[in-house]
């Protein structure tokens, strides 16, 4: 049964990482759903969906993901950083920007600080 192997989940994760990057992230969305259906508890699984979610401008479950991510990963400044940029999508600027502000203390990476400077000039 091809669900149930471990390699058949790191081979369709690291599909899912490609058709993300070849701008399919429906695609990757598909193969990202058995992945998480086998393995719940993986965050990278999780990371890489909610991004895919977020191309796809699915902008709901993209926050869900992401915020079950950061349940589990609370300093991960990259999803607070996505995060933001969801609720800023979805027209939500007070909590995006509460998210910039976080990744950009937590990693203060150009495009994390920059984005909590954006926001917070609004």
């Amino acid at each position: 049964m091809p669900e149930s192997n471990p390699e058949t989940h790191v081979i369709d994760f690291r599909a899912a990482e490609q058709l993300l990057a070849a701008r399919d992230p429906r695609g990757a969305v598909k193969l990202l759903d058995s992945v998480i259906a086998a393995h719940p508890e993986n965050t990278a699984a999780r990371l890489l969906r909610a991004r895919a979610f977020f191309a796809a401008a699915q902008l709901r479950p993209a926050e869900l993901e992401f915020e079950l991510v950061l349940e589990r990963e609370p300093d991960n400044a990259f999803a607070h950083f996505a995060l933001g940029r969801t609720f800023q999508r979805s027209g939500r600027p007070d909590r995006a920007r509460r998210h910039f502000r976080l990744a950009a203390a937590l990693d203060p990476k150009p495009e994390y600080i920059e984005a909590a400077r954006f926001d917070a000039d609004q």
